[in-house]
């Protein structure tokens, strides 16, 4: 065979090649190179909640690494499931991610019917931020020297003391009605309509405690206007390391947190899930991420794909069964 023969015929698998390729969609072929245009990011929550927190400084540092925009696409209404129903429907084309909180795995039990699967239309990528919660009182309300005083003052006194939440079904009334079933004891729960109006009215003395994340309890506890009685989890937090965390107070079951994760729509390309995760590990991993996160007593986990997953499939558990035990119900 001759070299013009043997020219030809590579000619010919060279286009054959590339119509193939050119049949195939844009985004299957740009993953390579990914992020080659601005990345979609829905929050379900609106604008200046504790999720934007911590997604606006990530997309920042997104930006900055990747020449590319993380685009904040807030989304509010119905809990955080409203945005989620939004994100599974969404093109799985890698441009298109979603950023939930530890609600998406409470919100399977409180809801009779969603119109998504968080673990069959969802993809989970990395978890991001982790806040634990504190239990704060207030001072004037609640005179306790410490958790211990405040525990038996709690059991000797059934429904004296009550406790305000983001609403039902929320992180902060299932923090409590975990809390009260390990502890025994009985607080009335009273609801608001966010977790601002609630601990306003507990910095007022309106309500007398609050099982609210660090993050937006720490400045109110600097000032002193509520006091810290433990924080949940294995250990202190090092921003308060003078607040007993709940493993030393005998409650060693007793880890709650509001933590943050982002998922990619079922069907999104591996390569494209694997370079988010690397670009959304390294967002989140500068020195002014960094400085964010310890302002807001955060940690940044680093829980990727199956280590994620596996920490869901936990948390779905765990609400399920605080759910059926508290009898929790939505406003």
């Amino acid at each position: 065979m001759n070299h013009l023969n043997l020219w030809g015929q590579r000619r010919d698998f060279l286009k054959a090649m590339a119509a193939v390729t050119g049949s195939l969609p844009l985004w299957a072929q740009a993953q390579s190179s990914w992020p080659s245009k601005p990345v979609n990011l829905i929050v379900p929550f609106p604008a200046g909640g504790g999720t934007d927190a911590f997604a606006r400084p990530m997309s920042a540092q997104f930006a900055k690494l990747t020449g590319k925009q993380l685009i904040i696409d807030n989304r509010g209404g119905a809990g955080g499931t409203l945005g989620a129903g939004i994100a599974a429907k969404a093109a799985p084309d890698g441009y298109n991610l979603f950023m939930g909180a530890v609600h998406h795995t409470i919100a399977p039990s409180m809801y009779p019917r969603l119109d998504y699967d968080l673990e069959r239309d969802l993809v989970p990528l990395i978890q991001v931020a982790s806040v634990p919660q504190v239990l704060v009182v207030n001072p004037k309300k609640v005179q306790a020297a410490d958790f211990k005083a405040f525990l038996d003052f709690v059991k000797k006194n059934p429904g004296r003391l009550n406790y305000g939440s983001a609403g039902g079904g929320t992180s902060h009334h299932l923090a409590g009605e975990l809390f009260k079933l390990q502890t025994q004891t009985f607080i009335t729960h009273i609801p608001y309509r966010g977790a601002g109006p609630a601990l306003q009215d507990l910095i007022a003395g309106n309500v007398d405690m609050m099982f609210d994340g660090l993050g937006s309890s720490a400045a109110h506890i600097k000032g002193g206007r509520i006091k810290a009685l433990m924080v949940s989890g294995a250990k202190r937090n090092a921003a308060f390391p003078d607040v007993p965390c709940s493993a030393e107070l005998g409650l060693p079951d007793y880890t709650v947190s509001t933590w943050y994760g982002v998922w990619a729509p079922k069907g999104t390309p591996a390569d494209a899930q694997a370079k988010a995760i690397e670009e959304l590990r390294r967002s989140c991993q500068t020195d002014e991420a960094k400085a964010v996160w310890a302002n807001q007593g955060a940690d940044f986990p680093n829980l990727t794909g199956g280590q994620f997953d596996a920490f869901i499939k936990k948390e779905l558990t765990k609400w399920a069964q605080v759910v059926k035990a508290s009898g929790a119900k939505l406003d």
